[in-house]
């Protein structure tokens, strides 16, 4: 590796801030890379392009990949049209490309990057218009695996693929079949089949990225509980158990997918190890805030629970423990911190988000 492709910062767990002053302060930290991302970066050949980068996640993980990355060109696609995303990521070295997915004109006019990072779907208000739903995470997947079939493509999934699991098992692994509630985790299903069905027709090499509840200050299961336990709101139980993982963590195994890449495309959980209760994390934030945890519900059975050992194996144990993700949003919620507004809703049981 030359010294101008080496990353100014790495990540070190011996030395995590025990808060952050600001939102800048969290992205800062979000977007640095670990040694072993560099490392499996450095290993694959080509730039890179992020597609659907508008989101909670993307803008992150764009700037994550820049910084693991920099001998090399990151390419953040989306329709930008919340203001100032573009300008951001243009501000930090990453080529940005104003496109909408659906239209296949203006996706083939898109540069053929070896690596493609899959972002791009609907889930907020999703059952307010199935049909919109159904084309961004069914048929742009489709368009996707088409137009970028040389690539290494990593696809945004979710655990909401999964049925429900038993609390008291050890959740859902990958070769449990498809069989979730609800047309928003059914179009997620169809998402995984298109890129499935085009990785073997064409041999692209790829993984489908089940992802389960990552964690920022701004928005995630944490800040859900966090800020009912502060407002002095029920926290409702009764979908009493949940996988979390710092979203730091999330973007470096999405990034560090590409390097384990299979032909077909495969599934891969990805979320923290543990089996957390929401009714813990309701007391453990009153116990923070000096607060009673006032709770609604009584917890049932069964979750969306993943069985993330095969992650494990290949990335080790995510960087961020709970205790300490469940610190960061406890000042930051005290502290009445920026919110995005965009609650889960991992109280939902019948798939309607």
């Amino acid at each position: 590796m030359n010294p101008s492709d080496r990353p100014s910062a790495l990540l070190d767990p011996r030395r995590f801030p025990d808060r952050f002053d600001d939102e800048q302060a969290l992205e800062d930290f979000l977007a640095t890379p670990t040694q072993e991302l560099v490392d499996d970066l450095h290993g694959l050949d080509g730039d890179l392009m992020v597609l659907g980068v508008g989101g909670k996640m993307g803008p992150t993980l764009a700037r994550l990949a820049r910084n693991a990355m920099p001998g090399r060109r990151v390419i953040a696609v989306a329709r930008f049209s919340e203001p100032g995303v573009r300008t951001m990521l243009e501000g930090h070295g990453i080529e940005t490309i104003a496109c909408d997915l659906l239209d296949p004109a203006a996706l083939a006019a898109l540069p053929k990057c070896p690596n493609v990072v899959f972002m791009a779907g609907r889930k907020f208000g999703a059952d307010a218009d199935n049909a919109l739903t159904w084309a961004m995470n069914a048929h742009v997947p489709a368009l996707v695996a088409q137009a970028f079939a040389g690539s290494r493509i990593v696809a945004f999934s979710t655990a909401c693929v999964y049925p429900f699991v038993p609390v008291t098992g050890q959740g859902a692994a990958e070769d449990l079949p498809p069989g979730p509630p609800g047309e928003y985790a059914n179009s997620c299903v169809a998402r995984e089949r298109m890129f499935e069905y085009f990785s073997r027709l064409h041999g692209t090499p790829g993984r489908l990225f089940r992802l389960s509840y990552a964690i920022d200050l701004r928005y995630g299961v944490l800040a859900d509980v966090a800020l009912k336990v502060w407002r002095g709101e029920a926290v409702d139980v009764t979908m009493g158990h949940v996988n979390v993982i710092w979203q730091g963590d999330a973007n470096a195994q999405a990034l560090r997918c590409l390097a384990v890449a299979t032909v077909p495309t495969s599934p891969l959980n990805v979320s923290g190890p543990e089996t957390t209760s929401i009714r813990w994390l309701a007391e453990e934030f009153g116990r923070c805030f000096d607060k009673p945890a006032t709770i609604t519900g009584t917890e049932a059975p069964t979750a969306w629970l993943m069985n993330t050992g095969e992650a494990e194996r290949l990335f080790g144990y995510p960087k961020v423990p709970l205790a300490r993700m469940l610190g960061w949003v406890a000042d930051w919620i005290s502290r009445e911190g920026r919110l995005y507004g965009k609650p889960t809703k991992f109280e939902a049981r019948d798939g309607k988000y």
